[in-house]
């Protein structure tokens, strides 16, 4: 019955993001960024290291773009559509418990961001294999997707609380900040500190299975499991931890809410 209750929930919310721009920002954005990205390599020379250049291409700009901006995007937009049916008062009268409430909200995120990704890798696979006529290795670009997608889920639970707490404005305001951080992050400046730093997870963590694509030269040691064991720890333990957090906070917050505006 939970089950059933709560796959009718996510249908629910499903059904809400029919007039938003949700759909159309997790559908289309990816298809075009995948067709562009296939487009900008059809036009440059075809090397041994080809398919590493497209990966990082791929996986950089969706971890420290599409992640932070869209995590605070699509959050500041199912709360606020929330907000506008009603100041809250028809979602927090349902029947439902409000843990499952706040649950479905973060699931609906959760989905549209692994939906969003599939869909986007797999048509920039398509055209690495049929367009550019370059053999590919799926395998590494799905472990790097799951990767990335787990990684970013504290930033989901984060951004969820944002919006109930403090409105559409900051949420998005957040999410484009986190661009910048992400960015900084991904270059040689978050060496050392990225593991204390959220935005830096889904970047950092998704480019550790590029490291065994044709082409990439780097020395051995970058390539050994005990290497890669190590930098998979520093980020998987805060992760988990920031999650729980994030997602503990936020359930207990949204218990005791009142219901009214605490934004401007």
């Amino acid at each position: 019955m939970g089950r059933v209750s709560f796959l009718n929930l996510l249908s629910a919310e499903w059904l809400k993001t029919k007039r938003t721009p949700v759909r159309w920002l997790s559908f289309l954005t990816p298809v075009a960024f995948a067709v562009l990205l296939t487009w900008y390599f059809s036009l440059k020379k075809v090397t041994p290291y080809i398919q590493a250049e497209i990966y990082q291409a791929f996986f950089e700009v969706w971890a420290t773009v599409v992640i932070p901006a869209g995590s605070g995007i699509i959050s500041g937009i199912v709360v606020n559509q929330e907000e506008m049916a009603g100041d809250f008062n028809g979602f927090l009268g349902s029947k439902l418990p409000r843990n499952r409430l706040y649950l479905g909200k973060l699931a609906t995120i959760t989905l549209f961001s692994m939906t969003s990704m599939m869909i986007g890798m797999v048509t920039l696979l398509i055209g690495i294999r049929y367009v550019l006529n370059i053999p590919v290795n799926g395998i590494i670009f799905i472990v790097a997707a799951f990767i990335l997608q787990l990684s970013a889920m504290p930033l989901f639970a984060f951004h969820i609380w944002i919006g109930f707490a403090r409105g559409m404005g900051e949420s998005c305001g957040l999410g484009c900040a986190g661009v910048l951080i992400a960015s900084l992050m991904a270059s040689s400046l978050g060496d050392t500190v990225w593991p204390l730093v959220p935005w830096a997870w889904p970047v950092r963590l998704s480019m550790l299975p590029g490291i065994y694509l044709p082409g990439v030269i780097l020395p051995q040691h970058f390539k050994s499991l005990r290497f890669i064991l190590e930098q998979s720890l520093k980020g998987i333990i805060p992760v988990a931890v920031f999650f729980t957090m994030m997602l503990v906070g936020g359930l207990v917050w949204f218990n005791k809410w009142e219901c009214g505006k605490t934004y401007d």
